[in-house]
């Protein structure tokens, strides 16, 4: 295939969404650091010049990357905007292990962070603005179970629900939050009211 087929097809329909699918694949695999640009663009497959017309700059790809995962439902977090559910069982969501999590990567936002250290880069402060909106998001469910402390053990839960997802990754075990499931269930029947 030369180079003008290849460009002409990434600027076309879909080739956004195959740069994206490609990243996801890679950085899933490789991590996001030992990935290159031009990985990106031969996986994809599009050239070099239609993947930088999408994504200026790797920081850009990679909160790109990270935004179709929040919008598309792959992350834990998910769980916790599921109105279908009752609030108790969005908080124990979280230590459920992700149905397609092969490789274990555990928090893409952790790993995201970790990979980009510097807590001024764009990226790095993309994954804090999800990890505070996680922390939110189970106050928000806490409170309308009638904790008197909601921020107190809203904290105390995401902590339980990254470490256990760090663990999962390091361990290579998908399943490893059920560990810290029963912890939260011990934390929440100690702040909840009985009735909860």
């Amino acid at each position: 295939m030369s180079a003008t087929t290849t460009a002409s097809q990434g600027r076309g329909r879909g080739g956004r969404e195959r740069i994206l699918a490609a990243a996801a694949r890679l950085f899933a695999t490789h991590g996001i650091n030992p990935t290159g640009m031009e990985q990106v663009a031969e996986a994809a497959p599009v050239s070099k010049r239609t993947l930088y017309a999408h994504f200026r700059t790797k920081s850009d790809l990679v909160i790109a990357h990270l935004h179709d995962l929040t919008s598309s439902g792959a992350i834990l977090e998910h769980v916790l905007t599921r109105e279908d559910i009752p609030p108790l069982e969005r908080i124990l969501g979280l230590f459920e292990p992700m149905p397609d999590a092969t490789p274990v990567r555990g928090c893409p936002f952790i790993d995201a962070a970790a990979e980009f250290p510097d807590p001024e880069s764009a990226v790095h402060s993309y994954a804090r603005e999800q990890k505070l909106l996680m922390v939110r998001l189970v106050t928000e469910l806490v409170t309308e179970l009638g904790c008197s402390e909601p921020a107190e053990v809203a904290e105390q839960l995401v902590t339980l629900a990254d470490g256990a997802a760090s663990r999962a990754m390091v361990l290579g075990e998908a399943d490893y939050g059920r560990h810290a499931r029963k912890a939260a269930k011990t934390l929440l029947a100690h702040a909840l009211p009985s009735t909860a």
